[in-house]
This record gives C-alpha cells, sequence and structure tokens, in this order.
C-alpha cells in the first residue's frame, strides 16, 4: 500500500486529490495538510511514502516544504502541483530534489501514474509539465531553443551507450525496476547507471535528468500500463 500525503491550502482541491487516489486500491491518503509547515510536521509524524504538495502555499510553500522533508526525510518521495504560468516555481523545486511534476488540470490517470512512479523510486514528469519545462529554460533570447539542444546533446554524448538507453527510460517516468525488465537487466546495475548519469550531466535528482533527456529528444516510449 503506497501511503500518501496531500498538502493544499484549498480543500477543494485537497478533496479532488483524495478522490482520484482513492480510485486505486493500492493508495491510500494517510493525512492531508492545509499549508508547507503542516506538511512537514505531518510528514515527520506519518512518514508517508509520497508527499503530495501544491507549490505555491502561504506561509511555508511547497518548495520550502519540500526541502525540509528530503533533508529531514529522505525516505519521502515528492510530488508537485502546479498551474500553468509557474514554471520559475517548477525550476526551483527541480533544485530542491521534488521528484513528481503535475498540472492541476490534467489527466487524473496522471496523478495516480505520478504517485505510483515516485513511491517506486522514478521521476515523473507530467507531459505538458515537461513541455513547460524546456520551453521555459529555452526563453532567453534568440537562438536560445537550438543551444539548449545542443548542448543537452552535448551532454548526453557524454554517457556510455547503455547510459544513454537507461537516461531515455528514465526520462518516460520509468523506476529503476521497470528499467531493468525493459533492458534485461538486474536492477542493481540499473541503479549504478543511474548514479552515474546524474554524476556525468552534473544534475541532483532524476528529476533533473528528466528534463536533459527531454531536451535531447532521448526520451522513450513509456510503459504501457498493466491490463487490469
Amino acid at each position: 500500500m503506497i501511503r500518501v500525503l496531500i498538502a493544499d491550502d484549498e480543500p477543494m482541491i485537497r478533496a479532488g486529490v483524495r478522490a482520484v487516489l482513492s480510485t486505486d486500491p493500492g493508495i491510500e491518503v494517510v493525512v492531508e495538510a492545509s499549508d508547507g509547515h503542516e506538511a512537514v510536521e505531518q510528514v515527520h509524524r506519518h512518514h508517508p511514502d509520497v508527499a503530495v504538495l501544491d507549490i505555491r502555499m502561504p506561509g511555508t510553500n511547497g518548495i520550502e516544504a519540500a526541502a525540509e522533508i528530503r533533508r529531514t526525510v529522505p525516505e519521502t518521495g515528492i510530488v508537485m502541483l502546479t498551474t500553468f504560468g509557474e514554471d520559475d516555481y517548477i525550476l526551483q523545486a527541480l533544485g530542491g530534489g521534488a521528484a513528481g511534476f503535475l498540472i492541476k488540470s490534467g489527466e487524473p490517470e496522471e496523478l495516480i501514474a505520478g504517485v505510483r512512479a515516485v513511491a517506486d523510486g522514478a521521476a515523473y514528469l507530467s507531459p505538458k509539465v515537461a513541455a513547460r519545462v524546456v520551453a521555459h529554460l529555452s526563453a532567453t533570447g534568440a537562438g536560445a531553443l537550438a543551444g539548449r539542444r545542443t548542448a543537452a546533446r552535448e551532454r548526453v554524448r557524454m554517457l556510455t551507450a547503455r547510459e544513454g538507453e537507461v537516461l531515455a527510460f528514465l526520462g518516460s517516468g520509468l523506476s529503476n525496476g521497470q528499467i531493468a525488465r525493459r533492458l534485461h537487466l538486474v536492477e542493481g546495475t540499473v541503479k549504478a547507471h543511474v548514479s552515474s548519469i546524474l554524476a556525468r550531466l552534473g544534475v541532483d535528482n532524476r528529476a533533473a535528468a528528466a528534463v536533459v533527456a527531454h531536451e535531447a529528444g532521448v526520451v522513450a516510449p513509456a510503459e504501457p500500463p498493466a491490463e487490469r
């Protein structure tokens, strides 16, 4: 069972997120919070597998809460909820160690997929979020888009062929176990490849590596959902 905390200052948003997650019998919402400070306190108390945090909340915002949770309860994965126009916040959250990013107006299936991916140790970027992040990073002047793509491809060229394959699946949101199955490797080998990829790309976490993968255009097809 995946145990989840939901933090948002709007009760209706919390209720909606809870309702979506409750449709998956493998997910249990164990606690809610109305701001970032309360979210940190409840994570310390309940140690959920995943904390779903709104980026903008009064007082301690989601980014600050995520950083504190990653520092003090690193076993809890972080999924950030965002809206269009919050690109700067998304970039800050990437730097703070968040592993999942979802648009509030996205499909309910994405929320479940994101929570499951982060609980499994993977990064999850909603396709809309990935596109926004790459576009925002590129919107710094004439030729910036081409320049960032070129730079990302140069960074990816530093990887071995196998690391490139792993990065492509990582960029699609697959966990180490899923990547291992797709490439017919043992999970420990994939974990070692991921550590090497992060070091070679000069990034701190899987979500940031996924952004590089999207910029370089090396994202592999996501694993098809299991039939029920």
